[in-house]
């Protein structure tokens, strides 16, 4: 395998958000000249828009439920040692095949320390490598809350190996140390490029929905979401737009019991599919979007300028939605219903309310996140890695 620009890792493991936003940047970088190889170690998913990017699948893990405590492999088997040396292996060997200008790794050291066991020794490869690769973080807005020891796990990490920490955001909306109280130890490192918002087809984003027939409910990577699309189907008689069209998506990851519950409760007038690769398009033919509050989803629907009511995903410990849904609630963008009121009612009343005083306008946060990605990186691939030099 020849050298290559980029070598992008990602892990996702129980949604498929973080996956699509590494597509999303992925193809973008391709799009700017430069060869990128995703390294995926989730489930695989078809049908994606890699553009001119290349997928590596490695020995694929997941949460065996929301609380991610337990890793499985692709036969729902807790992951053991014999595992993790065989995916560090297939990893530390593509590493070296492709001799990557840059290494990007998704959320890693923000997220992702169990899988310290592939990565700290991947970053310690790419920092004996000649010539030396740059090292980028790539994280979302907003990070799932740290428990003190692992924050100062991820700064010493980002302090020993990170170049440059790349936040898919706008810090006018929200600043990364808003969820990562230990920033301004590496502010120097620090890039808010935006937030990251692609069709895919590549045409950018151009808010302003087209004010089409269509109710579209979705729920995400679709591991959870069963109770969302529930109440949808009871709230539909009740809300404004009961004689319409209601699609609803499960997305890839619900359970087949759990697909085919919605499926036999679904009357006429109501599509239910599974995951659809042109989610972004169907919203702008949409009238109205009930979804949860995912990075990618929010992203998505508020591009294409179509009111929207947001339940965001509250499980355990999550807090990363129902903070991102709040702050754009306050600015007006969409309306929130915490996922502790979700029932047929409340969300009856939501989607009123969204359909009463939303409309669509300026955003209020950049959104070229994928291009301004794909120009810093192909001015880190120009020139060769030095201390300090990021």
């Amino acid at each position: 395998m020849n050298p290559c620009d980029v070598l992008f890792y990602v892990q996702h493991l129980l949604g498929i958000g973080h996956l699509r936003r590494t597509v999303t940047l992925a193809r973008a970088m391709s799009a700017h000249g430069l060869r990128v190889i995703v390294a995926s170690g989730g489930d695989p998913l078809a049908g994606l828009a890699l553009g001119g990017a290349e997928l590596v699948q490695l020995p694929p893990a997941q949460a065996q439920d929301p609380s991610f405590r337990v890793l499985v492999d692709e036969r729902g088997v807790p992951v053991d040692e014999q595992w993790r040396a065989r995916r560090r292996g297939r990893l530390l060997g593509l590493f070296d095949r492709v001799q990557p200008r840059v290494l990007m790794l998704e959320l890693f050291p923000f997220g992702r320390q169990q899988f310290c066991f592939e990565l700290i020794p991947l970053l310690e490869r790419a920092q004996a490598a000649h010539p030396r690769p740059w090292v980028v973080s790539s994280v979302r807005d907003i990070l799932v809350q740290l428990r003190e020891d692992k924050a100062q796990r991820a700064l010493a990490i980002a302090r020993r190996f990170i170049d440059q920490v790349l936040v898919h955001g706008d810090e006018r909306l929200i600043a990364f140390e808003r969820t990562f109280p230990l920033a301004s130890h590496i502010s120097d490192k620090i890039r808010y490029t935006g937030y990251v918002m692609e069709l895919p087809d590549g045409r950018p984003p151009s808010p302003g929905g087209t004010g089409g027939r269509e109710v579209l409910v979705s729920a995400g990577g679709g591991a959870v979401g069963l109770t969302l699309l529930q109440a949808a189907l009871r709230a539909r008689p009740s809300t404004p737009l009961a004689d319409r069209p209601w699609r609803l998506l499960m997305g890839p990851r619900m359970d087949e019991r759990a697909a085919d519950a919605i499926r036999g409760q679904a009357p006429q007038g109501v599509v239910v599919e599974r995951f659809r690769n042109d989610f972004p398009l169907l919203l702008e033919g949409a009238a109205l979007s009930i979804s949860q509050g995912g990075y990618n989803t929010v992203m998505d629907v508020l591009r294409a300028g179509v009111p929207s009511v947001v339940v965001p995903y509250a499980g355990r410990e999550e807090t990363e939605q129902t903070l991102r849904a709040e702050i754009l609630s306050e600015r007006g963008a969409l309306v929130m219903l915490p996922e502790h009121q979700l029932r047929p009612a409340t969300l009856a009343k939501a989607a009123r309310d969204a359909l009463r005083s939303l409309r669509c306008g300026p955003l209020p946060f950049r959104t070229d996140g994928s291009q301004v990605t794909a120009a810093l990186m192909r001015e880190l691939v120009r020139r060769p890695w030095q201390p300090g030099g990021n």
